[in-house]
């Protein structure tokens, strides 16, 4: 089974479910969210909210696929770009953090560590970019709102709550840990595989 983990572009964000493509929770205020669902497209408001994005800032979104098959997609940005997350109670998200918007797993592919392949993707890029934070806004009533992320989900990939609320508490991963189980891991690995290798027979006395 191969995976493989990139980044949305234009080019890839049809291979989003329809109805996240079609879902401007963030990407608008609530009033032209609103008016985008009534008269407008918003299938395209996400594709220009997208694009604009990728041109000002850089990278906002990770897609992986199992076997080529689309499982699963995590978008991020600065909140100077989600409209929506000054709406809520725990908001603002810090000044050096970017926000976790949304991010979903396909149903048949739960359970498979494919979350926190995509969180351990977004935490590379942004560190490679001097971010030093991820935030992100729980929902502690799990999958209501689809375009909310279960804080449950969060805290199983390694954020904590930095603001604590009934139902939409703030929580925040730092770059440096999430990254650091990683290196543990390799770390660990270099030393066992050093104790392994025969080197003192090879240096001369």
């Amino acid at each position: 089974m191969s995976r493989r983990l990139v980044s949305v572009t234009l080019d890839n964000l049809e291979d989003l479910p329809s109805r996240c493509r079609r879902c401007v929770f963030w990407e608008l205020d609530p009033v032209n969210r609103d008016r985008a669902l009534e008269t407008g497209d918003p299938e395209l408001e996400k594709e220009a909210w997208v694009s604009s994005t990728l041109l000002e800032w850089g990278s906002c979104g990770k897609i992986v696929y199992v076997d080529g098959v689309p499982a699963g997609f995590v978008l991020y940005a600065p909140p100077l770009y989600v409209p929506r997350s000054v709406a809520f109670p725990t908001s603002p998200v810090s000044a050096d953090a970017v926000l976790l918007m949304t991010a979903h797993i396909m149903p048949e592919f739960a359970g498979g560590g494919l979350g926190r392949m995509l969180v351990q993707g977004v935490a590379k890029d942004l560190t490679r970019r001097g971010v030093r934070a991820i935030e992100a806004f729980g929902d502690l009533q799990g999958e209501e709102k689809a375009c909310m992320v279960p804080a449950d989900y969060l805290l199983s990939v390694g954020f904590k709550t930095v603001r604590p609320h009934h139902r939409f508490p703030r929580l925040r991963l730092e770059l440096k840990s999430a990254l650091s189980w990683r290196e543990d891991v390799e770390v660990a690995l270099e030393r066992l595989l050093g104790s392994m290798t025969p080197e003192g027979a090879l240096r001369p006395i």
